[in-house]
C-alpha cells in the first residue's frame, strides 16, 4: 500500500473554513466520550475551593504521575497539556538559531512552537507508507540540531515505528542531542507494540517522553500534560515551570482517572474497534488508509477534505487535500463513510 503524504502542517482552521458550525467536528482528534462520572465528581469537589490558589509549583501531580509510572517524582514535569510541556522543552533545551528535526507532516504545535522559540524547523518527509523515515531523520542531524521529535504513534497517520527501529535510532543519535518521544496516543497501542519507556530512559539520558491526558483519558479541556526522563534533563525543563500554573482540578482528575483504569481501558478499546471498522470499510472502497494505532484515521487526498467539508464534517486538512479524522462516535463514523463513499476522491492503492 502506498500512501501519499505531504507536509501540510499548519494551524487547524477549525472554524474559519465553515460559515456555520459543522455537523461533526473531527479536526482535533478529541475523545468522543465525556469524562467518566467518577472523574466528574472528583473535579466538581475541587470547585468548592476555587477561591484558593493551587500549589505555587506543582508537587502533588508529578508525584502522583511518577508513582503510576514507577519513576521518581523528580523525573516528571507537568504543564498545560502536552503542548505546554513541549514548549517548556523547546525553550529550555534550545536557543534561537538552533534546529529541530521532526517528520512532516506532524502535530501542528511543533512548527508553531519552533517559530515562537526562534528555532529553525527541519521537516523530514514521511516515507511512501506514511511512516517516519528514521534514516532520513538521522541524516538531517548536524551540528545545529538541538532537538529531535519522534512520534509514536505518529500524528497524523497513526503509524508506529517498530520497537527495534526506535531503539537503533536512539542509539545512533548523538548523545548531546535531546530526543522527544511524543507518546500522546500511547494508550491506544496494543501490548505487542508497547515499549517500556523506563528501559529507554535508563539507556538514553538524552531522551524525554511526552504524554497527555487529553486523548485516551478524555480530559482535553483541563490541559494536563507531562514529560518524564532522567532527573538532570527534567530539572532543566522544570526551570520554566509556571507558578500557580496547574489547577487543583488536575490532581483530582488524574487520581480519579487512574482509579477508573478498567473503565477507561474499555472506552479506549471501543474507540479502537470503531476505528478499525471504519478503516476496513474505507479500504473496501479503495482508500489507502494507513493502519492507525491512535484515535484517528488519515485519509489521503486529493479531495478527501473537500468531500468531508461538503458533508458538514470538519477535519484536519492538509495541502494535498488529505484529511485526518477523529473516530469513535458511531454517528460521526457513519457520516464520514457516507461522505467519502458517496463522492469518493481519487486514491492510490
Amino acid at each position: 500500500m502506498s500512501v501519499r503524504v505531504v507536509d501540510g502542517t499548519r494551524p487547524s482552521h477549525r472554524y474559519r473554513t465553515h460559515r456555520v458550525p459543522p455537523r461533526f467536528d473531527l479536526a482535533l482528534s478529541e475523545n468522543p466520550f465525556p469524562p467518566l462520572p467518577s472523574v466528574l465528581r472528583a473535579v466538581h469537589m475541587t470547585l468548592a475551593q476555587a477561591n484558593r490558589y493551587p500549589e505555587f509549583l506543582p508537587r502533588r501531580l508529578p508525584t502522583l504521575i511518577a508513582q503510576h509510572l514507577g519513576v521518581g517524582a523528580d523525573q516528571v514535569v507537568v504543564g498545560s497539556g502536552a503542548t505546554g510541556v513541549a514548549l517548556q522543552i523547546l525553550q529550555t533545551l534550545t536557543t534561537p538559531g538552533d534546529e529541530i528535526v521532526y517528520s512532516a507532516p506532524t502535530f501542528d504545535g511543533y512548527p508553531i512552537m519552533a517559530e515562537m522559540a526562534g528555532v529553525t524547523a527541519v521537516p523530514v518527509p514521511l516515507d511512501s507508507a506514511g511512516n517516519q523515515d528514521l534514516r532520513a531523520m538521522r541524516r538531517a542531524v548536524d551540528r545545529r540540531t538541538a532537538l529531535i521529535v519522534v512520534c509514536r504513534p505518529h500524528n497524523p497517520t497513526g503509524t508506529v515505528i517498530p520497537a527495534d527501529d526506535l531503539k537503533a535510532f536512539l542509539s545512533d543519535v548523538p548523545s548531546r542531542v535531546p530526543v522527544v518521544l511524543d507518546e500522546a496516543y500511547v494508550e491506544f497501542l496494543g501490548a505487542t507494540a508497547y515499549v517500556d519507556p523506563r528501559a529507554l530512559i535508563a539507556k538514553h539520558p538524552n531522551l524525554v517522553v511526552l504524554r497527555t491526558f487529553s486523548k485516551a483519558y478524555g480530559l482535553a479541556g483541563l490541559r494536563i500534560g507531562y514529560a518524564f526522563g532522567r532527573t538532570e534533563l527534567i530539572a532543566r525543563i522544570g526551570t520554566l515551570q509556571l507558578p500557580f500554573g496547574m489547577g487543583a482540578a488536575a490532581v483530582a482528575a488524574v487520581a480519579a482517572s487512574y482509579a477508573a483504569a478498567p473503565e477507561l481501558a474499555a472506552r479506549t478499546l471501543r474507540i479502537a474497534e470503531r476505528r478499525d471498522a471504519l478503516r476496513s470499510a474505507l479500504l473496501a472502497h479503495g482508500f489507502a488508509i494507513p493502519e492507525s494505532h491512535a484515535n484517528f484515521l488519515y485519509v489521503p487526498g486529493p479531495g478527501a477534505n473537500t468531500a468531508l467539508r461538503r458533508a458538514g464534517i470538519a477535519a484536519k486538512s492538509y495541502a494535498d487535500g488529505s484529511a485526518r479524522i477523529a473516530v469513535g462516535d458511531p454517528a460521526s463514523d457513519d457520516a464520514v463513510l457516507q461522505a467519502l463513499t458517496a463522492d469518493p476522491p481519487r486514491v492510490t492503492t
